[in-house]
């Protein structure tokens, strides 16, 4: 069990000091946390949410999960504007942040984002070969590798088979795993302890080299004097509210691209990009019932993907959720309904997300939790309907009896000449089920305070001492699963501040 200190339980104000002190302990905190304590810095890093040890979460029904580990109990959601969903947002607020609560999908920035970010924004320094060494880097820190056709779900081989006969490559997924069995519940903590989240990784080895963590912890503010950040005041989160201030000479924000920009705007920043630019990927599925059993939840849930259809935005993945929150999912009322779970064994469910644009907004708001509001392209719609499609003819080709599309109130569908008629661009996008995992952008990398709200390294334009390393920095979207890309990009920048303050 990790050395963390419970803030909720301290009796009395904390004044502390450090060389960095980081906001956050997810895939960005926790990776920058690592470099710095191993090269021998003073770190503190304060999380918001509780430590849950691994032995512990990893015995949690699904529900409580959401309830003890989600944020907002998995309940965030994005208000939609014009033809655009409610999007659901799941995140984690632990100790280990949302890869807790990741599927494990592990995937590389494509090649053609990092062209887009050279070309079109003149980002040299994010290149495909400069960053070559920190996914290395985080792929062996992370134990990634290539999930064998063995762990792959019957839901999973009923759309390869129908991928096939339509011409369709699949590729085998990679995920940080390790002794994966298959019990297809990753995103709410493997049973077995094979899901390789960074409080099993990068935490443990930073904590070990003398890193600081503190639980339930709420940052307010950060500190600043004579125009430079000089560390950061919040509350302990227990019967008591004290605060606490963290004296430091780099501030480290790694609170996620929807706290993050809050931190900053809570803080002085004024920058038009803050909070500005969230993409967040949205995500649907399709379901399809067979005839025979399926069994999807016996196998990995993300063995598989599709990237065939990159050039349009898309991204198809295999999925599979634990049976009792894919029947909540599911179309119908009354015995409708009631007949389609007792079928359950006979589901295969495949998902997808898009590539998007920057349409969304972090606002701050009545209490803790900003108002997201988010604006679906027509291009991007465009990619949705797309995708649904795919989805819904692929598993039609493998010999379905129907499908149900992620259209709230749409009939099942039985024959692949419905598709295009049912599933078309005419239809409201707020009739969509959609939801994401990867949202991004809010503080964008950028080269003038014009552009973003970090320069390359992370290092704000408007207070000299802040350093942001998550998922906000991304200049784009990047079309893939966003954990891996978080480390990486978190690994270049913690090695930048590493030999900054070593010299």
């Amino acid at each position: 069990m990790m050395r963390i200190i419970d803030g909720a339980a301290l009796a009395e104000h904390q004044e502390l000091s450090a060389e960095v002190v980081i906001v956050g302990s997810g895939a960005g905190g926790a990776v920058v946390a690592k470099i710095l304590a191993e090269a021998g810095v003073d770190v503190v890093v304060l999380e918001e949410g509780p430590y849950v040890p691994d032995h512990v979460y990893e015995r949690y029904r699904p529900t409580e999960t959401l309830r003890k580990i989600g944020r907002e109990a998995g309940t965030t959601a994005v208000l939609g504007l014009g033809d655009t969903p409610i999007i659901t947002v799941m995140a984690g607020r632990a100790v280990g942040g949302s890869s807790l609560m990741t599927g494990g999908v592990c995937f590389r920035v494509p090649e053609l984002i990092h062209d887009r970010w050279v070309k079109d924004r003149g980002l040299h320094e994010l290149d495909e070969r400069s960053m070559e060494a920190a996914f290395e880097s985080a792929e062996h820190e992370s134990s990634v590798a290539e999930v064998p056709v063995a762990m792959r779900s019957q839901s999973t081989h009923r759309f390869v088979d129908g991928a096939t006969k339509l011409g369709i490559p699949v590729k085998p997924m990679r995920r940080n795993m390790d002794g994966c069995v298959g019990h297809a519940r990753c995103n709410f903590g493997c049973p077995v302890g094979a899901k390789k989240s960074v409080d099993k990784t990068y935490l443990p080895k930073a904590i070990s080299a003398g890193a600081q963590v503190y639980s339930s912890v709420r940052v307010d503010r950060i500190l600043e004097s004579h125009g430079r950040a000089i560390g950061v005041e919040g509350v302990l989160l227990g019967p008591s509210k004290h605060r606490i201030r963290v004296r430091a000479e780099r501030v480290v924000v790694a609170a996620g691209s929807i706290h993050s920009p809050l931190l900053l705007k809570k803080s002085g920043f004024r920058g038009r990009a803050v909070g500005r630019h969230l993409t967040l990927h949205p995500g649907f599925r399709v379901v399809a019932r067979f005839k025979d059993e399926v069994l999807g939840w016996k196998g990995a849930l993300q063995s598989a993907y599709v990237d065939a259809f990159e050039q349009q935005g898309i991204t198809l993945t295999s999925l599979f959720l634990p049976p009792s929150v894919f029947a909540a999912g599911l179309p119908g009322v009354g015995r409708a309904y009631a007949d389609r779970v007792g079928e359950l064994g006979h589901l295969g469910l495949f998902g997808g997300l898009v590539h998007d644009d920057d349409g969304g907004q972090v606002h701050p708001f009545v209490g803790r939790e900003p108002l997201i509001t988010y604006r679906l392209s027509p291009k991007n719609k465009q990619s949705m309907i797309r995708g649904i499609q795919i989805l819904a003819e692929t598993y039609l080709a493998a010999g379905a009896i129907e499908v149900y599309a992620p259209f709230f109130g749409m009939a099942p569908l039985r024959h692949a000449s419905e598709v295009p008629r049912v599933i078309h661009d005419g239809l409201s996008a707020k009739k969509m089920e959609c939801v994401t995992f990867h949202p991004l952008g809010t503080c964008r990398i950028g080269r003038s305070m014009d552009e973003g709200v970090v320069d390359a390294w992370g290092r704000a334009f408007e207070l000299p001492g802040v350093v942001v390393v998550d998922g906000s920095v991304f200049p784009t979207s990047i079309g893939v699963n966003s954990q891996l890309p978080i480390m990486a990009m978190a690994t270049r920048l913690g090695w930048r501040l590493r030999d900054e303050l070593r010299s």
